[in-house]
C-alpha cells in the first residue's frame, strides 16, 4: 500500500497543512512557555523545532494535539481551527512519538500498532494487516517480530513500532518529541536514515522536536529556531538557516561549524554550471546530479582538483568548481514568521 491507507468509507487521506496563528502559552505563575508565535508547516512537510532547554519546543508540540491549551493565537489543521473540535477525536488524526516510545508492555507488538485503528473500530483482521504492512515498512519483519513483546526488542526496534503505531489509523498530522535521544549514536544515525526513507515513501506532515542541530538540518525541510520564552528567531530550510543566521542567537546556537553543515544539505545541482566548450571534464572528477555539496568537495580533495563534473546517468551534465561551493545560496522565499 501507498502512503495514504482507505479509511472504512473508502476516501484516501493526505497529509494537512498547519497554521499557527499568534499562538503562546503564559502559565498562572507568569511563566511564558511560548511566545507570540505565527509560522505555517505546508502539507507533506517535515518542519523541526530547535532551541535551548526551555524555549518551548515541547509545549508547541503539545498544543498541537491539545495535550495544552494555548493561552492565545489559533491552531488550524487543514483549514479547521483545532480549539472547536473534540480533543480525542482530535488526536486520533494526529500520530505522536515521544522519546521513550510508551509501548504497552504487556501487549504484543503486532497489538501495540493497531491501538488506535482499534479505539477507531476496525475490524480485527483489518487491523492485523494494516500492523503488518507499518511493520514491514518500518523495516521489521512482522511474521519475526508481530508475536514478540516490547522488552523482547532493542530500543532503535522499539523506536520503530512507536512510528509504525503513530502511522497506524493514517493520520494527517504526525508529531514527534525527541524520538531517538534515547538510543545510542549509531543506532541514532541508522534510525534517521530509516526515517528519511519512510517519509519519502509516505509523505506525512511532521513536527519533530530535537535538540541536536545535526538531526534538525538532516531531516528537516524547514526548521524553527526557538529562543528565550518560547521566541521565534527564525524559520527557514537548512541551507539558508546555516548560511543566513537572522540573529546571534540563531549564529551561536547552529554552530562556527555551520558552513559545514550548510554543505552536506545543500544539493550539487544549485552550484552547478554548463560545461563550456573547453572544460575538459573527462579528467575532473565526479558526483551524481543527486549528490551534495560535501560530496563534491570530498571528491575534490580527494584528487586535489578545482573542479568536479556533475553526471547524469553517467553522462556529464555540468561543473562546480570549489569557489563556487562557499557561495551563499539564494535566498529561499519561506515566510520566516513572527
Amino acid at each position: 500500500m501507498d502512503a495514504t491507507a482507505i479509511n472504512d468509507s473508502g476516501a484516501g487521506r493526505d497529509a494537512a497543512s498547519i497554521s499557527i496563528e499568534n499562538v503562546g502559552k503564559v502559565y498562572p505563575d507568569g511563566t511564558v512557555a511560548v511566545g507570540d508565535i505565527s509560522f505555517e508547516v505546508p502539507a507533506g512537510e517535515l518542519v523541526v523545532l530547535i532551541g535551548p532547554s526551555g524555549s518551548g519546543k515541547s509545549t508547541l508540540l503539545r498544543m498541537l494535539n491539545r495535550l495544552i491549551e494555548p493561552s492565545k493565537g489559533t491552531i488550524r489543521i487543514d483549514g479547521a481551527d483545532i480549539a472547536a473540535q473534540d480533543p480525542t477525536e482530535l488526536r486520533r488524526q494526529i500520530g505522536y512519538v515521544i522519546q521513550n516510545v510508551g509501548l504497552f508492555p504487556h501487549q504484543t507488538i503486532r497489538t501495540n500498532v493497531g491501538t488506535v485503528p482499534h479505539l477507531l473500530g476496525w475490524k480485527k483482521k483489518r487491523i492485523r494487516d494494516r500492523s503488518d504492512e507499518l511493520l514491514e515498512l518500518v523495516g521489521l519483519d512482522p511474521t519475526r517480530y508481530g508475536a514478540r513483546y516490547p522488552h523482547e526488542l532493542s530500543g532503535g526496534q522499539r523506536q520503530r513500532v512507536g512510528v509504525a503505531r503513530a502511522l497506524a489509523a493514517d493520520p494527517v498530522v504526525l508529531l514527534m518529541d525527541e524520538p531517538f535521544s534515547a538510543v545510542d549514536p549509531i543506532v541514532r544515525g541508522r534510525l534517521q536514515e530509516e526515517f528519511l526513507r519512510l517519509q519519502a515513501a509516505v509523505r506525512k506532515t511532521i513536527v519533530l522536536v530535537t535538540h541536536d542541530i545535526d538531526e534538525a538540518v538532516r531531516l528537516g525541510d524547514r526548521i524553527v529556531v526557538l529562543g528565550e520564552n518560547g521566541h521565534l528567531l527564525q524559520y527557514a530550510p537548512p541551507p539558508e538557516l546555516l548560511s543566513r543566521p537572522a540573529t546571534d542567537a540563531v549564529r551561536d546556537f547552529v554552530g562556527a561549524d555551520r558552513g559545514i553543515r550548510r554543505l552536506t544539505v545543500t544539493p550539487v545541482r544549485t552550484a552547478m554550471r554548463p560545461i563550456g566548450q573547453d572544460a575538459d571534464v573527462d579528467r575532473f572528477p565526479t558526483v551524481d546530479i543527486s549528490a551534495s555539496l560535501y560530496d563534491a568537495l570530498a571528491e575534490m580533495l580527494t584528487a586535489d582538483a578545482l573542479n568536479v563534473a556533475v553526471t547524469e546517468k553517467g553522462i556529464p551534465v555540468g561543473t562546480v568548481s570549489r569557489s563556487a561551493l562557499f557561495e551563499a545560496p539564494k535566498r529561499d522565499t519561506v515566510p520566516t514568521g513572527s
